[in-house]
Formats: C-alpha cells, structure tokens, sequence
C-alpha cells in the first residue's frame, strides 16, 4: 500500500469514526435523568421538612363525590337556551368538525334524557370506591379495587395501573375494570388483579397545579409515587394516549417497579425511529408483518391524516388556556370539542357520516358520562396544559424518547388509531419488546370500545412475561 493510499484509508477511518461519534450524539441510546421524586405542584410553599410532610399527608381517604342539584339544574338552563349554531354546509357532515345538526340532536338527548336520570348515572359514577390522597402537594383521585383473600384462591394476583389520557377519563376503563378485577368471579379465569385507575393531575377530580413544568415526566413521577403510597412496589401498566407515554416514562425511570408495560398506542418519537419509518416505506412489505401493512403505509396517506387531525394538538401545546377559555361553561362547545374526538379517532371514515359514527361504537349514555367529568369538575383547560408541558425546551432536553426502556413491553394496534409504529421502530427504545398484536377493528380508545379484546391483549401479554421473566405473584 502506497503512503498516499494509507493517508487516504487513516483519513476515512477518522472521518468515519467523527461521523459515527456525531451520529450517536444525535440518536444514540441515553442515560435516563434523574428527577426530582419530591418536587413540589402545590399552590403552598414546599414544606421544609418534607418527611413530616409525607407522614402528615399520607392518609388516603375515601369519597363519594355528590353534586348539588343545583349544579345538575344550571346546566339543564345551559342547555335549554336558544342554540345559535351556524349550520352545515350542504353535503357536509363531520369534514368541517362537529355537525351542527346533529349537536342539537345530541344536546337535546343530553338534556332531556340524560340530566333528567342523573342521581341514577352518578350512582354508576361512583360504583368503585373513589379515593384521594396528596402527591407532591397535589390532591390525587383514584380507584383501587383490592382482591380479597378468599379470591385468590388458585389465580395469580397482581396489581395494575390504568392510565387513561385525553379527551378520555376513568370513566374509559369501566368494563375492563370489572374484568381485570373479576367482580362477578370466574372460576376459569387464572387471573385476577389489584386495579388502580388515578385521575391524571389536572384531570376529572386530581387537582391542577398552578405552577408550570408538570410536564409528563413529573407526571410519571407523581403516578409512581402513588402506587408506592398504596403500597405497590411492583406492577403492571396498561394505558393508551397520554397514558401510553406516562406509562412508558414510568417504565424507563423506574423500571424495578414495573413487571410489564402494555400499551394501544406503542409511539417511539426518536430521530432514530423517524428516519428508519421513512427509509421502510421505500419497501414496505419488507418491515411490516404480512397482512398488516396498510396500518403503516403508505406514508403520505399517514401525514396527510395527521396534518388534519392535529390542529388541536398545536392549539394546546401553544395556547391551552385560551382553548380553555372557549369551552369552560359552555357545556355545548365543550361536548362538541370532545365528542367530536370519539368520532374521528374511533374511525376516520366516520367524517362522512352525519352522526359521525358515534352510536356504531359507544352508548351516548358513557359518552356523556365523560364529558359530564370535564364539565363538573371544571378541567378542561388544566387538562389541556399537559400539551404545552410535553414540549416545553427542559421537557425536551430529557430525551426520554432516547433512553432505553428494559422491562418487558406489549403493544396492541387498533387500525382506526391515529398512528402507528413499526416493532423495527420500537425496539430502539423498548428493548424488550415480546407482544406485537394487531386489529382491525377498534381505534384510539380501544378501552371503552372494545374492552374484551383489549383484556384478552393484556392477559395474553401477561402470559409472555410470566413465561420469559421471573415475577411473583402476591
């Protein structure tokens, strides 16, 4: 070899090495940060002596949240005044958003059929035990079903935590609760779980806070708090949405407390998976799974989509509380904004439908539950805020999408969901990725949905961790 070609092979070699060194930089697996668990949310100073504090606060206290009938009595005179709604364009039906002559079909149900049965609906609300204890400063509410010991009886036990997002609430879980819970027992069913569904902060009954910087990531530290504070050391995560993200935090900030992560809407948001979802497409069925290769491609029909629907996205991540503002006590404006959600998300193709679709999947009376939650508890603006948080610059500086989450991890599909991400994307960020399944019927809130086959997922996920890990039931 020449001196002129060993220069030439040292300064490729240099340079390669420069390049691969900077292209780790950009995309290469990180450490996970460390975060604060005692960081304060709430509207006080932070105690001093923050053990007192958590001895002081640490009572969980039970509740049964009644609304005056006063309140129920107002809204029915929200509702019954003149709707001055613009109506549709001719041959439009959800295109342009929420169909304006079907909001009045609906406001008319709501006030008419729904209000009139409320003290029946909110004995539904509160057929779980509702709880609130303090986190950081912040009132928490949840539900935590316990198994009682005769119940145990040749199953295997463990605790789950549900974590819902938005436009959604507790109200989602309902009936997967009941199943994963086994309140009416089946003796063929081997698994039975501790169930605990919490209100995320600035959601339904958890208190906002009126500090910025709660973010996901302090949200995540929030939930795990709690679980500890109930007494869960180690657990299950399901969640979808916001839910899906808080429960991958979890998992990768605390990855000793968590037996397995589940999720209807695996996402990996790294510039590693972007560019590996971009070169895929060039030949998508070498990377997607055979017969499920329209979840993922074409990529344009996908941006497309997103591009539509995610103009409410840019709105609460950059003025929530002007959003918030439009909607709070207008109870017309804030079912259409939510509702609206449970159409397109559920199906795309119901946009062309005058009802949006909305009664093929859901009953209006659980739709209505959800939205009455926002309503009564007046959270939609500090709901929203969570938007904003996610991509404040420290949020981002995080780079939680760049460190690697080591527990076991499932991903369910439901074709209608806003988007998807191939197992090739994933597995940079979810190392252990044992479950991939895929459905074509359901969409974004597979919960509330399709409650039997989201369980059906989950025990099946359950089954692969027992199978591959050592866990212990209690």
């Amino acid at each position: 070899m020449s001196p002129v070609t060993r220069l030439l092979v040292l300064l490729l070699a240099i340079g390669g090495g420069m390049f691969y060194k900077r292209l780790n930089q950009l995309w290469g697996d990180l450490p996970p940060p460390t975060l604060d668990a005692q960081q304060w949310w709430g509207d006080e100073e932070q105690p001093k002596d923050y053990e007192a504090y958590l001895s002081n606060t640490s009572e969980v206290i039970g509740n049964r949240l009644l609304y005056p009938e006063t309140t129920i009595q107002d809204l029915i005179k929200q509702l019954n005044r003149t709707l001055r709604l613009t109506p549709p364009l001719e041959g439009v039906a959800f295109e342009y958003g929420f169909n304006s002559d079907y909001l009045k079909e609906l406001v008319a149900y709501w006030r008419d059929d729904y209000l009139p049965r409320w003290r029946e609906r909110e004995v539904f609300l509160w057929q779980f035990n509702h709880f609130t204890t303090e986190i950081q400063g912040l009132r928490m509410h949840f539900f935590n079903l316990m198994v009682y010991d005769e119940n145990k009886v040749g199953k295997k036990h463990y605790p789950v935590l549900l974590l819902h997002g938005w436009p959604g609430s507790v109200r989602e879980f309902y009936d997967l609760i009941h199943m994963l819970h086994q309140t009416n027992l089946d003796p063929n069913n081997k698994y039975i779980f501790n169930v605990i569904v919490p209100s995320l902060p600035g959601y339904g009954w958890s208190q906002g806070t009126s500090r910025p910087g709660l973010g996901p990531a302090q949200m995540a530290v929030m939930l795990r708090n709690l679980m500890l504070r109930l007494g869960y050391n180690k657990f299950f995560i399901q969640g979808g949405d916001w839910g899906s993200i808080l429960g991958s935090h979890i998992a990768t900030l605390y990855p000793q407390n968590v037996l397995g992560y589940h999720s209807n809407m695996c996402n990996n948001l790294s510039p590693k998976s972007q560019v590996k979802g971009l070169l895929a497409s060039v030949w998508p069925s070498l990377f997607a799974p055979s017969g499920f290769v329209d979840f993922f491609f074409p990529k344009s029909k996908e941006f497309s989509y997103l591009l539509e629907e995610s103009g409410y996205f840019h709105l609460q991540a950059t003025k929530p509380d002007t959003v918030g503002a439009a909607l709070t006590d207008n109870p017309v404006g804030l079912a259409a904004y939510i509702l609206e959600k449970f159409s397109t998300w559920t199906n795309a193709s119901y946009r062309s439908l005058p009802d949006g679709g909305l009664k093929k999947r859901y009953k209006l009376d659980a739709l209505f539950d959800n939205v009455m939650i926002y309503y009564l508890t007046n959270s939609i603006t500090t709901s929203q805020r969570l938007y904003a948080e996610a991509y404040t610059k420290e949020q981002q500086e995080l780079n939680l999408d760049r460190v690697p989450t080591l527990v076991p991890t499932g991903c369910a599909r439901f074709k209608g969901d806003i988007m998807h991400f191939l197992d090739l994307q994933l597995k940079d960020k979810y190392k252990n990725l044992i479950h991939s399944s895929y459905y074509r019927r359901g969409g974004h809130f597979a919960a509330m949905e399709l409650p039997k086959v989201l369980y059906k997922d989950f025990i099946d996920f359950v089954k692969k961790v027992e199978s591959k890990f050592k866990i212990e039931s209690l």
